[in-house]
């Protein structure tokens, strides 16, 4: 046995070119299935912690996914406001340890625009519980005294040119070509360091400010004749009579639900309050199409590299012959022919795999940055989970399947085959 094994060394080194394209395609062909496997489990984990820390999202009654999607994605509109008064009895329930409001509506060049508190930037994470961190400035004060404030996006930066100190204007709705409030232009007083949640697309003001702007509007359109000023504004009550939704974190997430059904129980007015994680996880499952998708596709590459496997071995079965023949000659049976060929197959299978697994994860230590500020997912660099050496055992079996062919081949060659001159 210890000599098939050294045989089965020594020939597959001989042929080192050829099995090394081979292995190559093969620890490719590895390392997508990998990829796919691993980007699938790390986007879900960011998907659904694009807003962690946070224990329930409340606002007019809807279906859950629609209320994360235009809170969190903001995407699409609210269905209802929630009056400022039952914000404040949410906010003083005794389980409640932080409450952050949120007005939204309008929009900036087609970036939406959140009115919201300083606690925003203190209280929202994203992925594994990651502060929003400031690339520069600072927050807006939240004040009376500097009303028209703005800290924007990594995107809006970005897209537009804005910088510290740059003035801004913030249009009606949620559509670019709506009317601005051209009287009260704001200015950059930080910028966002990317992050890949939505917060890179957004801008962000004061409640005051979203009230200051509509001081003279009603109905969503400018009141004729009437214009205040953005000198004036601060004579004014700037708080907000309603808000869109509200973020909120418990002193207990034990206690999550208690909460959860009396705010979907609210007497003032129809509130919904839903787990985060809950929704995501249920919008997610509409991608699920998309993820069988690209598992299938990279797994069929993996199927074409292991293929070219057997084809290989196959066609050099027509120059091993002789070899073949010689081995039988000296004493090696059909049983140790086969062997010796399957060997062959397993180990530039194995070597393939091993050489995926270290393709991906320097993959990984490179791209993760990238990734994680472009879209968001946080790739782990970590040893492969459970779901992942399922995935490697199946790559090996296949491996070793494929090589069956050539063996079974092998097998079937008689001594007179190899050792008879070919005309």
């Amino acid at each position: 046995m210890k000599a098939i094994l050294v045989l089965a060394l020594r020939s597959a080194w001989a042929r080192r070119l050829t099995l090394g394209i081979t292995l190559v395609a093969i620890a490719l062909a590895a390392a997508l299935l990998l990829a796919v496997e691993r980007v699938r489990q790390d986007a879900r984990t960011s998907f659904t912690q694009s807003i962690s820390g946070v224990d329930l999202v409340v606002g007019a009654r809807t279906g859950s996914v629609q209320l994360i999607l235009y809170t969190v994605f903001h995407s699409g509109t609210a269905t209802n406001n929630i009056r400022w008064e039952s914000y404040q009895a949410i906010a003083r329930n005794p389980a409640v340890a932080w409450a952050v409001p949120l007005v939204l509506g309008d929009s900036h060049r087609g970036f939406p625009v959140i009115g919201t508190s300083r606690a925003y930037f203190e209280r929202v994470r994203h992925a594994d519980r990651q502060p929003l961190v400031f690339a520069a400035g600072r927050p807006f004060a939240g004040s009376a005294e500097a009303v028209f404030e703005a800290v924007i996006g990594s995107e809006v930066a970005r897209q537009l040119g804005h910088r510290i100190g740059d003035r801004l204007l913030i249009a009606h709705g949620s559509s670019e070509l709506g009317p601005e409030h051209a009287d009260k232009p704001f200015v950059v007083v930080g910028v966002l360091a990317a992050s890949g949640t939505p917060a890179d697309r957004a801008v962000h003001v004061s409640l005051q400010a979203m009230t200051a702007i509509h001081l003279d509007w009603a109905g969503g359109a400018p009141l004729p004749g009437v214009q205040i000023p953005a000198e004036w504004v601060r004579k004014f009550d700037l708080q907000p009579k309603e808000i869109t939704a509200a973020l909120i974190g418990l002193h207990n997430r034990a206690g999550v639900f208690g909460v959860q059904r009396q705010i979907n129980g609210f007497a003032g007015e129809a509130l919904l309050a839903v787990l985060p994680g809950v929704a995501l996880d249920e919008l997610w499952q509409t991608l699920v199409i998309v993820e069988q998708i690209l598992f299938a596709l990279s797994a069929l590459v993996v199927l074409v590299g292991l293929a070219g496997l057997a084809a290989t071995m196959l066609a050099s079965l027509e120059q091993r012959r002789r070899e073949l023949a010689i081995l039988r000659a000296l004493g090696a049976g059909p049983r140790e022919i086969f062997f010796m060929l399957l060997v062959e197959g397993l180990l530039v299978t194995t070597l393939g795999v091993l050489a995926g697994c270290a393709l991906l994860a320097a993959a990984v230590l490179a791209a993760a940055p990238l990734v994680q500020a472009h879209f968001g997912v946080l790739l782990a660099a970590r040893p492969p989970a459970t779901n992942e050496v399922v995935l490697l055992a199946s790559i090996l079996l296949t491996g070793l399947f494929a090589s069956l062919v050539p063996g079974w081949r092998a097998w079937r060659m008689s001594l007179a085959d190899g050792l008879t001159p070919r005309q």
